[in-house]
């Protein structure tokens, strides 16, 4: 059946194209969308821990070695994608590989790529630089950019004169409010996930400012001695993190819990949810959060943060602040919560958000059977 009554003709294959199938914000993003859209998976390289769970539709690996030769083998694996197909991806180094690929030929279907960050803001020195260059090769051949936020547009614009402003739109991430609580109901065998507690997640790294939410944690009341702080995520900064919790005499009160493959139940469980990140293109665990749990608090780490309502919002790299949010939170009942976040979240669906991208990919085309794109 097709998506909307203006074309009469079978609706285009998507295929998702991802670096590896290790967990993180833009694979699970690819992978909530390929599920919705029934469509294949190709990944680059395959790891073999902190995985995506295997989806229903077809998954192809190209690697189990170096990402290197996975790039290499992509070039066979894309050339041969005739009219019918969409290939969409979300990580920049990819995606400015895919338009390079379509600009010199090798490539005959649109491409879509997705935004994961403001990769402009964040990366300074050589980091930024080998971007602009990946960017300015690869992105004039891509058929639309999406980005997250109004604020991530204008950066990618700002930094990339060649790209019109046609190409760039701004569409809210994908979110199947129903599947995150179902995982709320699968409750884990694990002490952790009861009790008194905090619950922040993401990858143990600087920009997740996870220093900052252990040093706000160390200044709540002293009525709150029985609380703890349970961080879920892995990372290079783990050696870090447990430094400072001993510094500051919070051992056994800091869990840092690791990996879990289902996290929603603990963030249920939580007290608060807290997200402290210094830099988000839009952290998706923020709405996972507030599918579950009444009393979440953000800092101002993304655009669009700003407009959500009914959760605690604090500047980022402001520990008192942050303190002082986390203090709010505990002791405010918010009986409308379920209300305001289910209006929130509900037109976030995997299925909108497509209806949308093959809305503008077909705008950009005079007739869109050329591609089979359906809409």
């Amino acid at each position: 059946m097709s998506r909307l009554k203006e074309f009469d003709n079978q609706p285009p294959r998507m295929v998702f194209i991802s670096m590896t199938n290790a967990v993180g914000g833009a694979e699970n993003v690819l992978q909530l969308l390929a599920e919705s859209e029934s469509s294949a998976m190709i990944f680059l390289k395959r790891m073999f821990s902190n995985v995506l769970k295997a989806g229903s539709g077809k998954r192809t690996y190209l690697t189990d070695g170096s990402l290197l030769l996975g790039f290499i083998k992509l070039v066979k694996e894309v050339h041969g994608y005739s009219d019918g197909y969409i290939l969409f991806s979300s990580h920049s180094y990819l995606n400015a590989y895919l338009g390079f690929l379509k600009r010199v030929g090798l490539i005959k279907v649109p491409v879509i790529v997705r935004e994961s960050c403001c990769l402009f803001s964040r990366y300074s020195g050589l980091k930024r630089l080998s971007y602009s260059l990946a960017y300015r090769l690869g992105y004039p051949a891509v058929d639309l950019v999406i980005c997250q936020t109004d604020l991530m547009r204008a950066e990618l614009l700002h930094h990339n004169k060649f790209l019109s402003e046609d190409k760039a739109i701004v569409l809210n991430n994908p979110f199947n409010l129903e599947q995150v609580r179902s995982k709320a109901l699968h409750m884990p065998d694990d002490q952790d996930s009861g009790g008194n507690y905090i619950c922040s997640a993401g990858r143990l790294i600087p920009i997740k400012g996870f220093d900052l939410l252990i040093k706000a944690f160390s200044g709540l009341e002293d009525t709150n001695e029985d609380l703890k702080l349970v961080i879920l995520g892995d990372g290079k900064e783990r050696n870090k993190l447990e430094n400072l919790i001993e510094e500051l005499n919070l051992k056994g009160r800091v869990i840092l819990k690791g990996h879990v493959r289902n996290p929603i139940p603990f963030f249920k469980n939580a007290k608060v949810c807290v997200v402290s990140s210094i830099q988000e293109g839009f952290p998706n665990v923020l709405l996972e959060m507030m599918a579950v749990n009444p009393s979440v608090v953000s800092t101002l780490c993304a655009g669009g943060i700003e407009n959500i309502p009914n959760i605690g919002k604090v500047q980022v790299n402001n520990v008192e602040a942050l303190t002082l949010a986390i203090q709010n939170a505990l002791k405010v009942e918010n009986a409308s919560y379920p209300e305001i976040s289910a209006a929130y979240l509900k037109n976030r669906t995997p299925d909108n958000f497509m209806n949308s991208v093959l809305r503008e990919v077909s705008l950009r085309y005079k007739n869109p059977c050329t591609h089979n794109v359906q809409v």
